[in-house]
């Protein structure tokens, strides 16, 4: 029996545990086999406060991890199975072991997103990745292609730009929704150039991707563009299927509620059911950044702690 069960081991995660394990609750971090979240698969991060020349995000990860450890809060890197909901305390499932809770915070973060066009599941590994900090040694003196127009399309695109010999920006839009700084040194690197209005319909390969076929979004026309590799960053999808019972949006993530009592607000992190809460890129579709996660993972265990301290 845990005072809280937190699933997930990204900024949220880690963040609502330093709480938690502060204000004296037993708790447990169900951390996953792939334990630290989007940002073990990054490189340099900038934007995060207190690191004046940046930081590896594996890095950050880890550190977050030892203070967490540090604090006296267990953490299993085993991955959530599934969960009932239905009364308190809660019983969760995590490879084949059942643990109770009386509260649970939920920071599942989200995964990437793929193009869902012909040829591109066959060739996942064989020359499509959405990971180029994993990648990119792959595609050395390689000419290779980067979808999308967000931060993480122009992240890639730099780090693959440090060992291919040429990375096309493959957009489908006119304009890149990146922020300036991140489009300022994009467009400021020699080795990347960009294709505005274009969409992929199809990857090319039999048994490694060789091109693509792009179709233009003002003339429809379609034609072939050659490639030795395929880095798809379109967004991601919140890890949320394993979650029965929770209120989830149209676009898969969990709700978030304000919780409001005689007029003033009591939670601001909610899940549907009383005594779930919520914090980070399971639930945030707007920001998605290392530190709101963090801040939301933060919101979410002082939550916690109120609500256990209401309902002892």
């Amino acid at each position: 029996m845990y005072d809280v069960v937190i699933i997930g081991s990204g900024p949220a995660g880690f963040t609502a545990g330093i709480y938690c394990i502060r204000a004296g609750l037993k708790t447990l971090i169900l951390a996953g086999v792939r334990w630290g979240g989007q940002l073990m698969l990054t490189t340099l991060v900038e934007n995060y406060p207190g690191f004046i020349d940046g930081i590896q995000g594996p890095d950050l990860m880890t550190n977050m991890r030892k203070q967490v450890e540090r604090l006296g809060v267990e953490i299993l890197n085993i991955d959530f199975e599934k969960g009932d909901f239905t009364r308190r305390p809660f019983s969760l499932t995590a490879d084949g072991k059942t643990f109770q809770a009386k509260a649970v915070i939920i920071s599942t973060g989200a995964d990437s997103k793929w193009l869902e066009v012909p040829g591109e599941a066959q060739l996942r590994g064989k020359g499509i990745s959405t990971c180029a900090t994993c990648d990119a040694f792959f595609f050395r003196n390689k000419d290779v292609v980067v979808v999308g127009g967000g931060d993480s399309a122009m992240e890639e695109a730099l780090v693959l730009a440090k060992v291919a010999k040429s990375v096309t920006i493959i957009h489908r839009r006119g304009e890149f929704r990146a922020s300036l700084a991140m489009q300022k040194r994009v467009f400021s690197e020699p080795k990347i150039s960009v294709i505005w209005n274009k969409a992929v319909r199809k990857v090319l390969g039999d048994t490694h991707v060789t091109g693509m076929i792009l179709k233009d979004q003002v003339t429809s026309q379609e034609s072939e563009f050659k490639t030795d590799g395929i880095f798809v960053a379109i967004g991601h999808i919140p890890n949320t299927d394993r979650l029965k019972g929770l209120e989830i949006d149209r676009k898969g993530y969990i709700v978030r509620r304000e919780v409001s009592e005689n007029g003033l607000l009591k939670y601001r992190s909610s899940a549907s059911i009383e005594g779930v809460f919520v914090g980070g890129d399971v639930h945030d579709y707007n920001y998605k950044q290392a530190v709101t996660a963090a801040g939301f993972g933060c919101i979410a265990a002082l939550d916690v702690i109120r609500f256990l301290d209401e309902n002892k």
